[in-house]
């Protein structure tokens, strides 16, 4: 079997980017972080953030519910709570999928 290639790490995608539009590293960098920076900020005041071709960040409210400990069987009430999700892209799916 042979080894599994490591996900590209921030500085791979950063120098990329520079090489690809022409800026130094270190604006390829600043680029990455403003647009997570405003990710976070549309999702938390729009319930979405979404990234051309890429995919959809969305912020949802999740119901209370009734969980049970599986250690003991006993129920708990697990209370309600808001979570992040990512809805994928159609044009991502088929790129990725094929």
């Amino acid at each position: 079997m042979a080894a599994e290639k490591k996900p590209m790490t921030k500085s791979q995608l950063a120098n990329h980017i520079a090489e690809m539009a022409g800026v130094t590293k270190k604006v390829a960098g600043e680029i990455l972080d403003e647009l997570a920076a405003v990710a976070y900020k549309e999702a938390k005041k729009n319930k979405q953030f979404t990234i051309p071709g890429i995919g959809k960040l969305v912020l949802d409210n999740r119901k209370a519910r009734i969980g049970r400990n599986p250690a003991t069987g006993e129920e708990i009430k697990i209370p309600a709570k808001k979570v992040v999700k990512f809805r994928v892209a159609k044009a991502c799916k088929d790129a990725v999928l094929g």
